[in-house]
């Protein structure tokens, strides 16, 4: 049995015994949630989207339409999942061979946005409100509030928590054009003050 039902399910969702799903949560239409994975409260799954055993989705993260989420990936709170994004999780697959069980790890840190269409090779963490553009290829780690773009990805600047370009002045500071909020840029990396 699943671990509770104060979610809502779509008719054609498909919902396997043994997954936890948190209260508020909405599985939306040909959606698949699998045994043993994990789906915090407040999230949405879009449409014809899979979550695969072992998965750990954290809360309020918004899934869109045709993503698989494969074992081996987790991504914390308030995550953002863009349509037809993909992850994968082996890096050397090939049919006849069976790596079943030698999943490799993703992580997805919390406030992460991944674009549409993007793709993340397994085995790599995404930093806290990094950004990943639409059609992006990421092939290593990110940082946190890094914009990634391109393939292979690169990155080409920073982003706020609302999700706006930074610009830091001669101090190595910026301000959020809608937060307000203040960063700041050392050796690298960008914290939010």
């Amino acid at each position: 049995m699943n671990e509770t039902f104060s979610y809502f399910a779509h008719a054609t969702a498909v919902i396997d015994a043994g997954c936890k799903i948190g209260e508020g949560t909405k599985i939306w239409h040909f959606s698949h949630i699998m045994p043993d994975c994990t789906i915090g409260k407040d999230c949405n799954i879009g449409q014809n989207v899979v979550v695969s055993p072992g998965v750990v989705l954290g809360n309020h993260v918004k899934v869109q339409n045709n993503v698989s989420i494969y074992t081996g990936v987790t991504c914390e709170d308030d995550v953002f999942l863009g349509p037809s994004m993909v992850f994968t999780n082996v890096s050397n697959p090939r049919s006849a061979v069976n790596r079943r069980g030698h999943y490799e790890k993703t992580c997805v840190k919390m406030g992460a946005s991944i674009g549409a269409n993007a793709t993340i090779i397994c085995g790599h963490t995404i930093g806290r409100f990094a950004f990943i553009g639409a059609g992006a290829v990421v092939t290593k780690d990110v940082a946190d509030y890094a914009l990634v773009v391109g393939n292979p990805g690169r990155q080409i600047g920073w982003m706020s928590e609302f999700g706006h370009r930074l610009k830091f002045d001669s101090n190595q500071q910026a301000v959020c054009e809608e937060s307000g909020e203040k960063y700041e840029q050392i050796g690298g990396q960008v914290r939010k003050l």
